[in-house]
């Protein structure tokens, strides 16, 4: 079983929107590029990373970089590295930890901007849509 950490070395943010100006409907990009995998010992390996986050129209831009620290069984590390050799992506471990992270990060740091979060925020129906299906529900049924 891989064991993951992960860590941010570099961060590099910035709102471009007038903080007097009301922002407008927003569509956010992000990209999650795992730059190489590197074998630091015969059970570790070292998986640099970049997350960008892109905001439009071009309200801010959040950058992340930092490594995942990958410990696992030799073989376990041997059938990854080689996975890469031939192109092939990460392990979806490695990726979702990398995601996980840098996500929660990249939320504080939109606090901190004052920006909308870079992830969807659950939508809440309001009662008046919710009693009505419910109730074609009853109808149908």
């Amino acid at each position: 079983m891989l064991k993951v950490n992960v860590a941010i070395t570099n961060i590099s943010a910035e709102r471009f929107w007038d903080l007097q100006k009301p922002i407008p409907p927003i569509q956010i990009g992000t990209n999650i590029n795992v730059i190489s995998i590197e074998r630091k010992k015969q059970d570790t390996l070292k998986v640099p990373f970049v997350l960008s986050i892109n905001y439009n129209p071009s309200i801010s831009q959040i950058n992340l970089k930092g490594s995942a620290y990958v410990v696992g069984e030799p073989k376990e590390i041997e059938k990854i590295l080689k996975n890469h050799e031939q192109k092939k992506p990460p392990p979806p471990v490695i990726v979702q930890s990398i995601a996980n992270f840098a996500f929660i990060e990249s939320v504080l740091i939109s606090r901190t901007l004052n920006i909308p979060p870079p992830i969807p925020l659950p939508k809440i129906p309001n009662a008046k849509n919710r009693s009505r299906k419910n109730a074609e529900k009853e109808y149908t049924t």
